[in-house]
């Protein structure tokens, strides 16, 4: 009998029962079976037609499981030599575990993204296709060509000195954050400004808000930091500060995004501002303020920054390149209170930095000849008729299954369930044939009785063509 039968008959016959559709199933124990060594890379799996014929199941229900399972890398389709377990596993693969002690899989919250390549409904990926490469690839040319021999040598921790020169002007025009450069510190990502924040001012087992729903890889960070997060749930004005101080109004700091919610959208209210900085200036705790996507707004001019409202040096500034040029720069910029320059500065000595100066010498070429104000002005013009496609496609389609109410900016859109269904299983289902998008209810830390939704990116959404292509394929999952 074939092995692969062999690894997944018990599970089917079994477990029927279960919440987890039959699919999902097939395809958890796949995994488990490749990863204890039950399958080894190279080795057949039986057809679609076969299997499903074994297992007394539809074809379809077969066909979604092993399209996951190809989409992550696990099965490799051969054309008439059939379907096998990838051999690339081989590299991957460490001692054989006995049977039934395979790792667990935490199933990530959508597919993994080929290199340069956008799926559909994908968050946090910027138009790909609109980046100005060749005035980009002119500018690293040129810089890198006029490399000063000073900038040969090791690096300041903080970040290229012009660079951070360029966001300090930037941040004082557009965020109205009045700073010098010394108090910008260029860091390896959004993950590395919380790195930066979280040594220099905070220890382990200290208590914070966190936004509910908020952006995940943030929480995974700040809990595998060792810090405790209480969820403070977040309501049409923001984050409640009122229910935050109920909750745990000794804590130490609090992580929001003010400008545009993430993941909900909406802005928080001028009120509850000034209630966070005045509580924040009462228990000295600090406010990191996360403005990942800020300068994406459609009606009206940009919030000013939560930071330009902070008198009393609490608030610590967080912002990236990532949206706005590339992911693969790695950039992001944190800018702390003037009176903790010295202590951040003796951090950042005993951290790894922002990496390589060629991608930090060309931002800040970029931003000082106005390519990147252009760009930005280019960007948003770009993505209001971008989410004006998805916009009317999911009324058109889908109409009466979800309800879309769109924010002032950002570059997703959630769109809420109308019906009881459950928002993580769908997601899953569209994940599994190449959509990506996500579950609201993921973004949470405690349950809700409201709801689920989906979050949905619309950037790579080239013509409306495009964005009612994959709204149709959406719906079939949905139906």
């Amino acid at each position: 009998m074939n092995r692969t039968f062999l690894a997944t008959q018990p599970l089917l016959a079994a477990n029927r029962e279960q919440d987890a559709p039959i699919y999902l199933q097939l395809y958890r124990r796949y995994r488990q079976a490749i990863a204890a060594g039950e399958l080894r890379p190279g080795d057949r799996v039986p057809s679609v037609r076969s299997l499903a014929s074994e297992l007394n199941l539809a074809r379809g229900t077969v066909e979604m499981a092993y399209q996951m399972l190809a989409t992550e890398g696990y099965l490799v389709a051969r054309g008439a030599a059939g379907t096998v377990v990838s051999p690339r596993l081989a590299n991957l693969a460490g001692p054989r575990r006995a049977k039934g002690t395979a790792l667990p899989v935490r199933e990530p919250p959508c597919p993994p993204i080929a290199a340069g390549r956008a799926l559909p409904f994908q968050l946090g990926l910027p138009a790909l296709d609109a980046f100005p490469r060749k005035t980009w690839a002119r500018v690293a040319g040129r810089k890198l060509r006029a490399l000063e021999m000073t900038a040969m040598g090791y690096l300041d921790p903080a970040g290229y000195e012009p660079l951070r020169r360029a966001v300090a002007a930037y941040l004082g025009i557009s965020r109205g954050i009045a700073c010098a450069h010394e108090q910008v510190f260029i860091t390896a990502g959004y993950r590395g400004a919380l790195e930066l924040a979280h040594r220099a001012l905070l220890q382990p087992g200290d208590l914070g808000w966190y936004e509910d729903p908020g952006y995940m890889l943030a929480r995974q960070f700040l809990e595998r930091a060792g810090l405790r997060l209480t969820p403070v749930p977040v309501d049409e004005e923001g984050l409640n500060v009122d229910i935050g101080q109920r909750r745990a109004a000794d804590a130490r700091f609090a992580v929001v995004t003010p400008t545009h919610q993430s993941p909900m959208g909406m802005a928080m209210s001028l009120p509850r501002r000034l209630e966070l900085l005045e509580w924040a200036n009462h228990r000295r705790a600090w406010i990191i303020e996360d403005d990942y996507d800020s300068e994406f707004r459609y009606h009206g001019r940009p919030l000013p920054a939560l930071k330009s409202l902070d008198r009393n040096e609490r608030v610590l500034y967080t912002g990236t390149f990532s949206k706005v040029l590339l992911p693969g720069l790695r950039l992001a910029y944190l800018v702390v209170p003037a009176s903790h320059i010295e202590r951040f500065t003796d951090v950042a000595n005993h951290l790894p930095g922002p990496g390589s100066i060629q991608p930090q010498a060309t931002v800040a070429d970029f931003m000082e000849h106005g390519h990147f104000a252009r760009h930005l002005r280019n960007m948003r013009v770009l993505y209001a008729a971008r989410r004006g496609y998805l916009a009317d496609a999911l009324a058109q389609t889908l109409g009466e299954l979800l309800h879309v109410q769109l924010q002032a900016g950002g570059m997703h859109v959630l769109a809420r369930l109308k019906t009881r269904q459950n928002d993580k299983a769908l997601a899953s289902s569209a994940n599994a044939i190449g959509l990506a998008v996500q579950a609201l209810g993921d973004w949470r830390m405690r349950k809700s009785s409201t709801p689920g939704g989906l979050l949905m990116g619309y950037a790579n959404f080239a013509t409306a063509e495009e964005a009612a292509a994959s709204v149709r394929r959406l719906r079939d999952v949905l139906k």
